[in-house]
């Protein structure tokens, strides 16, 4: 129940030295400013990271060959060897838990020599042999037209989706590009769709400057036949790519006569197992952001404990007089755990909302930047969940700091603080 008269004690106590309490209640201000402060930093390290993978499906896998390091069965060492179509429907067939399982071709790229031509326009970029899935591990966003399907796959058509990159190369500022054809290698392929990269995967420009054709009409067109340059493999969401990572590079040594204990043959990037100790690292980053920001604020803490304590020798007299007039122990130790839960909560809370004002301004900065896919840092903020922790910290501090005040005070015998000058 709010009682006027205990009010107005505990402010004229606090108010009866500025300065003083001032200074103490900085301390809680600060441990709790920069809790919040790293807090959010770390947030904003961890979206900005987390933006660079983009929508891919981070439960994948991918997969190419490399040179035989051992001898099998008669077979030397150092022989090289490609993946086939067949090793696909293996994959697929002995290894349960997979999503999708997708081959990929790829010809040309940034650096090489022009291998696509509209007219007088020629460029080199990326030309991928793909299967429809594809979209679905590595998103891209369909601007006009459409994505390669399965009956493109089915009927070897010469169908292309370009990226904004290609169509500006190729194309004048108003042309139709859909419906149009291009040359890729001498071969005519038409343009079915344009696409734009969604995310920052580290490709910056060229990311927009590939081009994607049915995996079968690549093989047809550029005499490829059976054979697959590498593989994106994906995990359903109950299983981890990284569990079946062996599995599935055991199918393939089979498939190739390759010693099982051969580690070298099979080469793959698991995007997954490197998702997972990115995870690991802000779990870490905001345990030590706890635990500094703690830290600061036991430091105020500390502060406010000693600063009770002089408070209570200050008013020896007066609980002495209130203990001599009737006061219960509990009366006198629950208005100095009073004063101080007040003090803490009051300077903790001023320091939770100058640092979400801070957090505010950052983003605000950050939103009148140029958007830039490899940014290290995005959103900094921080979540309800750690308002209310530092809310319990705060109240728990408070009880903590007025504690051993409040014991002392409770110990001192009427007569002798009635007696105290």
């Amino acid at each position: 129940m709010f009682n006027r008269d205990r009010w107005n004690e505990i402010l004229e106590a606090l108010t009866a030295n500025w300065f003083r309490t001032i200074l103490t209640a900085f301390g809680v201000f600060w441990g709790i400013f920069i809790l919040v402060i790293l807090l959010a930093a770390g947030k904003g390290l961890e979206n900005g990271v987390k933006q660079g993978f983009g929508d891919i499906a981070t439960n994948t896998m991918f997969m190419w060959t490399q040179v035989v390091s051992k001898p099998y069965k008669g077979l030397p060492k150092g022989r090289r060897y490609n993946f086939k179509i067949g090793d696909v429907v293996s994959i697929k067939d002995q290894v349960p838990g997979l999503l999708y399982v997708s081959p990929r071709n790829q010809l040309g790229g940034f650096g090489g020599t022009n291998n696509v031509v509209r007219g007088l326009n020629t460029g080199a970029f990326n030309v991928y042999g793909d299967y429809p899935e594809i979209i679905k591990q590595d998103p891209i966003t369909i601007t006009s037209g459409r994505f390669i399907n399965y009956g493109d796959i089915e009927n070897n058509r010469k169908v292309a989706v370009i990226g904004h990159g290609v169509e500006k190369e190729l194309f004048k500022p108003g042309e139709v590009s859909v419906g149009d054809y291009i040359k890729i290698q001498g071969v005519n392929f038409m343009v079915i769709g344009t696409y734009k990269k969604k995310s920052g995967d580290g490709d910056g420009e060229e990311g927009q400057k590939e081009i994607y054709v049915p995996f079968t009409s690549f093989s047809q067109a550029f005499n490829y036949g059976d054979r697959v340059g590498w593989m994106a493999i994906t995990a359903t969401d109950q299983n981890s790519i990284t569990n079946l990572k062996k599995d599935i590079i055991d199918v393939v040594k089979v498939n190739h006569t390759i010693h099982p204990d051969d580690d070298r043959a099979v080469g793959n990037f698991d995007l997954y197992e490197e998702f997972s100790k990115i995870n690991g690292l802000f779990v870490a980053l905001r345990g030590v952001a706890y635990f500094v920001g703690i830290l600061v604020l036991l430091s105020g803490i500390i502060g406010i404990s000693n600063i009770m304590l002089i408070v209570v020798k200050e008013r020896t007299k007066e609980i002495g007089i209130r203990r001599a007039i009737g006061a219960s122990p509990w009366a006198i130790r629950g208005q100095i755990l009073l004063e101080s839960m007040f003090l803490t909560i009051i300077s903790g809370m001023l320091g939770i909302a100058v640092s979400t004002g801070v957090i505010l301004i950052i983003n605000k900065v950050l939103d009148g930047m140029p958007t830039n896919d490899d940014t290290m840092f995005a959103n900094p903020s921080v979540d309800l969940t750690v308002v209310f922790v530092a809310l319990l910290i705060l109240i728990t501090s408070g009880l903590l700091a007025g504690l051993i005040p409040a014991q002392v005070a409770i110990k001192t015998k009427p007569i002798d603080a009635l007696r105290t000058e």
